[in-house]
């Protein structure tokens, strides 16, 4: 398994976020770096986020939902083009769930497991 995956479920509509594009950064000296990206499948997650061996070093990361697009796809205004959530890893090599909970005017996320 992926050391880092996500859940996105669209809490008006009471199902999981499909087609939702999620891109994740690593921050270094020189900004951010694009480690890997993907779409939400029908049941809202990314299989295979990352590759099952790879272990990120301790630092800061960013998980970057790109809303717009998933709210334009289903004709629903929404008030956040985007959300980030940068969230700091130890190096310890476990897992992290990052989920996220959508609404057009609203969010909430939390270190899942």
């Amino acid at each position: 398994m992926s050391q880092i995956t996500t859940h996105v479920l669209d809490t008006t509509r009471g199902k999981p976020a499909t087609s939702l594009p999620i891109t994740l950064f690593s921050q270094t000296n020189d900004g951010w770096q694009t480690l890997a990206s993907g779409v939400t499948n029908i049941d809202g997650r990314i299989a295979g986020l990352l590759a099952d061996d790879l272990v990120l070093a301790a630092g800061i990361y960013r998980m970057h939902f790109a809303t717009k697009s998933y709210f334009d796809a289903n004709n629903e205004q929404g008030f956040y083009p985007y959300v980030d959530i940068v969230f700091e890893l130890d190096g310890s090599n476990s897992h992290v769930h990052i989920p996220l909970l959508l609404t057009a005017f609203g969010y909430s996320t939390y270190r899942g497991s």
